[in-house]
């Protein structure tokens, strides 16, 4: 027997506000019956597990031991630039002179993820 991931669980301050940014993200929508000041609210994509917003009364007090790595369907500079337009925040840079690497980002709340390389950018580097 073996066990299926269900949802990846985020805590938040703001659960509802939160999974929109997230939605805006991936391009996933929220759960249907979600609404602004639920304290739980879903991300659901069409395939793997959901993204499961849950409000706390703590705030994000360190570096996350789990996270998002996106790859995007454009170039990472692209979606770094397009994700940082929605709200999300520049942390560190990975990317190295010959393409490949990866950024890492923080949403809203400072939870980090990472942006990996795109279809194109992997193309190119490997031409």
């Amino acid at each position: 027997m073996v066990s299926v991931v269900q949802n990846v669980a985020i805590d938040c301050a703001d659960a509802y506000e939160l999974a929109r940014f997230w939605s805006s993200a991936t391009g996933c929508p929220l759960h249907p019956e979600d609404k602004p000041g639920d304290r739980e609210t879903q991300v659901v994509p069409a395939a793997g597990p959901v993204l499961y917003f849950n409000q706390v009364p703590e705030a994000n007090v360190g570096k996350n031991r789990i996270h998002l790595c996106l790859r995007p369907e454009t170039s990472r500079d692209e979606e770094v630039e397009r994700l940082t337009g929605l709200g999300a925040r520049f942390v560190r840079d990975h990317r190295n002179p010959d393409g490949s690497g990866w950024a890492v980002l923080a949403d809203p709340e400072g939870n980090e993820f990472c942006v990996l390389r795109g279809d194109s950018d992997r193309a190119a580097t490997e031409e």
